[in-house]
């Protein structure tokens, strides 16, 4: 299967740091890649950081068309302009989404002290299930990055599924989940090629390796 992860959707607001503004799609673009995966069950959506965009734009559009996806919220932004508040994070579980979490504030979780880890990690999700009265079991790695001890560290806390941002395929069942992170510049015409990528068996092994390599570090 193939995971998308999308991040805010639209124009990004000002004050959005660069690298994430990197990351913003057109509304029209957003569509044309939910119709493009309409009939594809291996196929799932995946949202970071919490932007508003999320139920302003997102939310409506996959409920005309039938389907969930899993929103990882930065807990220190919530309530913050342009982000969700506690009461958006509730309205998307209320609609069948899934919440997990992506951190505090949205640094990269490798090579962290155990303070901060214990922030990321642990007050992060804590914040979450306060908002939502409810577990929080599965989290995105920030940028994508993390390493062994970040991996081991979320098993230690028993996350029940992790998503990273390598460009690769993905099993069903298998606890660390590989995504492919849509930028500015990509179109539906994109995500196909990425569908196709998927269906030659080469690629599926180089993908494969790359990503157990990462976790070995």
């Amino acid at each position: 299967m193939i995971n998308l992860c999308f991040h805010g959707i639209g124009t990004p607001p000002a004050g959005v740091p660069a690298e994430e503004a990197a990351y913003w799609i057109g509304g029209d673009t957003f569509r044309r890649v939910l119709d493009r995966v309409a009939d594809r069950p291996d196929v799932r959506l995946t949202f970071d950081d919490g932007n508003d965009s999320d139920v302003t734009v997102a939310l409506p559009e996959l409920v005309d068309r039938g389907r969930v996806a899993e929103f990882f919220v930065i807990a220190g932004r919530l309530g913050r302009p342009g982000s969700l508040a506690a009461a958006d994070v509730r309205r998307l579980r209320l609609a069948g989404m899934g919440v997990g979490s992506h951190g505090l504030h949205h640094r990269v979780w490798r090579r962290l002290s155990q303070a901060d880890q214990h922030e990321e990690l642990v007050v992060a999700r804590s914040w979450l299930e306060e908002v939502l009265g409810e577990p929080v079991s599965t989290a995105a790695c920030p940028l994508g990055r993390y390493d062994r001890a970040t991996l081991a560290a979320l098993r230690r806390l028993r996350y029940t599924r992790v998503y990273t941002s390598d460009r690769a395929l993905a099993r069903p069942g298998t606890w660390r989940q590989a995504r492919f992170s849509l930028r500015s510049g990509d179109t539906a015409d994109d995500v196909g090629g990425w569908l196709q990528h998927g269906d030659r068996y080469p690629a599926r092994l180089a993908d494969s390796a790359r990503t157990f390599v990462k976790g070995l570090r």
